[in-house]
């Protein structure tokens, strides 16, 4: 059976792709969503008889690739959010429909038998969530954010109004701030942490625990394994040696370093291939990024990433977008990035303390909600 391209746009359009959806999940009509405008050209290559969607990946380690998900995939993925949240329930598409976590929003839905609502990711202002919420009323609902998203809704009385409204709110495609986190949840957001990627469905790990049906183990160099009926087939006329069978059950070898402790909750500290290698010593970019999201203030997203150095192999810089009030556009000056180290001193070690700091308008993104690393490097200089 071929791969049928599918255009998803935004918003309230994106609705009208339900019908095609819905015969992908039956595993006899293949779709490959993308972007309208986009010509896609899919790569010749062996297909699972029930194949369903076969889906870019965010592109982390490089060129992005094609992840067949089988129906089988993604009605585990339905069920097991279902379970975990209490139900199934209506949900409200506030991303792209054609990255995976906007996608599962419709997929979701039709395993529910509830007709979702739709927002242009650009235009998810106060008002609109409230009047979109208003517009649903199914027993529970939910909806699923970018973090820099949830942080601004908080910020406004009619925006934390319309996110009480929901029974839970996934926010995942980039670590969430704890600050902000502890903030949403103690005005009465219900808010839930997401991990996964396009190879297990999208997220398959909520607060910390794996969805049922879903295992979660490290291998000898730390970096995390998922496995379950969500981990697809493999990549489409790839074969990376990401995927395996193990006792009858499929794995996936993630690339991000990781911890499981002994009641299962599962940790993640970033990507392997993202280590900073200063001095010889390894740091995780996350580490500081939450840092310094936590202890510099007029800080609201940061990334951080290592760039040549003549005397340290690779220097830690941070590119940091800053609150009304905070350091200008621009290369921060020595003074201001020795600030910046002392307030990061007690809670960092010193080789993952800063040596470079640039305040950008916005960070380049290369998916809802998740920096493009490459590209931050190349406003370094990287």
């Amino acid at each position: 059976m071929p791969i049928t391209p599918l255009p998803l746009p935004a918003g309230l359009a994106a609705l009208d792709a339900l019908p095609a959806l819905e015969q992908a999940l039956t595993g006899t009509a293949p779709i490959h969503p993308h972007a309208p405008g986009e010509t896609p050209s899919l790569p010749e290559g062996e297909l699972p008889a029930d194949l369903a969607v076969a889906i870019a990946t965010s592109g982390s380690t490089g060129t992005p690739k094609l992840s067949l998900l089988t129906a089988a995939n993604l009605i585990a993925s339905a069920e097991a959010t279902a379970q975990r949240l209490g139900g199934h329930g209506q949900w409200l598409l506030a991303l792209p429909a054609h990255h995976i976590a906007g996608l599962q929003v419709l997929l979701r839905s039709i395993a529910a038998g509830t007709t979702p609502v739709a927002l242009d990711p650009s235009g998810v202002t106060p008002f609109a969530l409230v009047e979109a919420t208003a517009g649903m009323h199914a027993e529970r609902r939910y909806t699923s954010l970018v973090p820099t998203l949830l942080a601004r809704l908080v910020d406004d009385p009619l925006g934390l109004e319309a996110l009480r409204r929901f029974d839970a709110i996934l926010v995942g495609g980039a670590a969430t701030p704890a600050a902000l986190l502890d903030r949403a949840r103690s005005e009465g957001v219900r808010v839930v942490t997401t991990y996964g990627m396009s190879e297990t469905g999208g997220g398959c790990v909520y607060n910390g625990q794996p969805l049922q049906g879903v295992a979660v183990r490290t291998d000898a160099a730390g970096a995390l394994e998922i496995g379950g009926p969500v981990v697809a087939h493999g990549y489409l006329g790839a074969d990376t040696g990401a995927f395996r069978s193990e006792g009858g059950q499929r794995w996936f070898r993630t690339g991000d370093l990781g911890s499981v402790d002994d009641k299962g909750r599962v940790s993640v500290t970033g990507r392997a291939d993202d280590l900073i290698n200063t001095g010889g010593l390894k740091i995780a970019p996350r580490l500081v990024e939450e840092a310094v999201l936590a202890h510099v203030p007029a800080v609201t997203e940061a990334v951080v990433v290592g760039v040549p150095d003549p005397e340290w192999g690779q220097a830690v810089a941070l590119v940091a977008v800053t609150s009304p009030g905070g350091p200008p556009v621009g290369p921060v000056p020595d003074a201001g990035v020795g600030e910046i180290r002392e307030m990061l001193r007690p809670h960092l070690e010193s080789a993952a303390l800063p040596r470079r700091v640039l305040v950008v308008p916005e960070l380049p993104m290369r998916g809802p909600g998740k920096p493009d690393r490459a590209a931050v490097a190349r406003l370094l200089g990287g």
